[in-house]
């Protein structure tokens, strides 16, 4: 068997910044074993598999199946992922429509084409405020002694969000090294399985950041990823209430760093814009 397959650095404009995922163009379902054991020998964050179905080709279908896998499991979204899949429809094989669907554990999501960057109309899956003391550990973990502001959860998508105060700035947010083996410890329940740190953004410097964030996942074998989508979906939610906005500016601070547009739509959902590299294609001969 032999499966298309690219690497795609996603949420940036350049090469090896972003999030890379790789992105398998698959013809028809494969078992779970295979996906999982593909996703852990390319061992990024995510590999996705966009899944031709009942489509024609990858050139002229608009609804294709959509998986993603970290190393360790499947999850039910990723959006860096879906990105890079979208750009591999779009930058490469050429898709006529003016958007595609994915089929996804997450219902089904849109993706168009805006001049160089790509939109995503992805869920809101706004967090809920948190007691403190429920998270003690965790919290020191992640943050040391630094202060926080707010700690929210989001149910649906397992993900703990920390909020720093104010009187820290982003290099307070971008000197943060949690171990992974601590935050495992912390947490054992299975109730969390990323954990966002996030900070009111420096407005007035350009180009005008509304919030920054950095995401750790220890608990699906990303200690750290490096540009997320899904964490954008909670992150949202909580600033566009905090902030009275409805667009905001994101950076995630990683090491590779990324930026993202947002967009809190009139029907709740959420737009979630940028752009991508396509850095790899291959062959994957199985």
């Amino acid at each position: 068997m032999e499966i298309p397959i690219f690497t795609v650095d996603a949420f940036t404009k350049v090469p090896f910044k972003g999030n890379p995922a790789a992105v398998c163009l698959i013809e028809n379902e494969l078992q779970d074993d295979l996906y999982q054991s593909i996703a852990a020998e390319m061992n990024l964050s995510e590999t996705a598999f966009v899944i031709k179905g009942n489509s024609m080709d990858f050139s002229t279908g608009s609804r294709f199946g959509l998986r993603w896998f970290t190393p360790k499991s499947e999850i039910a979204l990723c959006g860096h992922a879906t990105l890079a899949s979208a750009a591999v429809l779009f930058y490469l094989k050429k898709n006529i429509n003016p958007f595609v669907v994915f089929e996804t554990m997450s219902g089904d999501l849109y993706v168009r084409q805006h001049e160089d960057s790509l939109i995503m109309d992805f869920p809101l899956n706004t967090p809920q405020p948190q007691d403190y003391s429920e998270f003690k550990d965790l919290l020191k973990a992640v943050v040391g002694d630094l202060p926080t502001e707010d700690v929210c959860y989001s149910p649906s998508t397992k993900k703990l969000m920390i909020r720093l105060a104010d009187t820290c700035d982003r290099s307070d947010l971008v000197s943060l090294r949690p171990e992974a083996d601590s935050l495992l410890r912390s947490e054992t329940t299975g109730k969390i399985k990323s954990v966002v740190v996030t900070l009111k953004g420096a407005q007035k410097a350009q180009p005008g950041y509304d919030f920054y964030s950095r995401n750790f996942a220890p608990w699906v074998g990303i200690p750290e990823d490096p540009v997320t989508g899904s964490a954008h979906t909670v992150l949202a939610g909580y600033w566009s209430e905090k902030l009275k906005k409805k667009k905001m500016l994101a950076y995630q601070c990683s090491s590779r760093g990324g930026e993202l547009k947002l967009e809190i739509r009139d029907d709740g959902r959420l737009d979630i814009t940028g752009e991508a590299q396509i850095i790899l294609q291959g062959t994957l001969k199985i």
